[in-house]
């Protein structure tokens, strides 16, 4: 793994949140888009070598809507970036990590991507990122 891509902050109201971030950093955001296979609509920020990414569910079915329902708004996963993600996918697995996707899926920013369950990383969700 090369450097944390980003940190994902799970939101109830999208553009609530990306207010109150403008304020913190100073700055607006500068990338919104929809992954509807992950029924998520996404916000960017970046604040010096480091991203924010905000979270806001579309639908309720969705992984983060489950997430804000049990836990409420906050850090929803850490992201790290990757130069292979099959190979790294296959490290982790060897290495006795729970793997939820067996291969890359499109994410948003450009980005391949892969989580690891959280019960096998010390309750942190970890999402390894590829760019596409």
């Amino acid at each position: 793994m090369k450097k944390i891509e980003h940190i994902g902050i799970a939101v109830k109201d999208l553009e609530a949140s990306n207010r109150v971030f403008e304020k913190l950093f100073g700055q607006a955001h500068y990338k919104v888009e929809e992954v509807a296979s992950e029924g998520v609509r996404t916000s960017f920020f970046q604040s010096g070598p480091n991203k924010i990414e905000l979270l806001e569910a579309t639908n309720p079915d969705s992984p983060i809507a489950k997430f804000l329902e049990r836990k409420g708004e906050g850090i929803h996963h850490i992201a790290f970036a990757v130069d292979d993600i099959q190979a790294e996918i296959e490290r982790l697995k060897a290495e006795g990590f729970r793997v939820l996707h067996e291969s890359p899926k499109k994410g948003a920013d450009n980005k391949l991507i892969a989580f690891l369950h959280p019960k096998s990383s010390n309750g942190v969700l970890v999402e390894l990122c590829q760019d596409a």
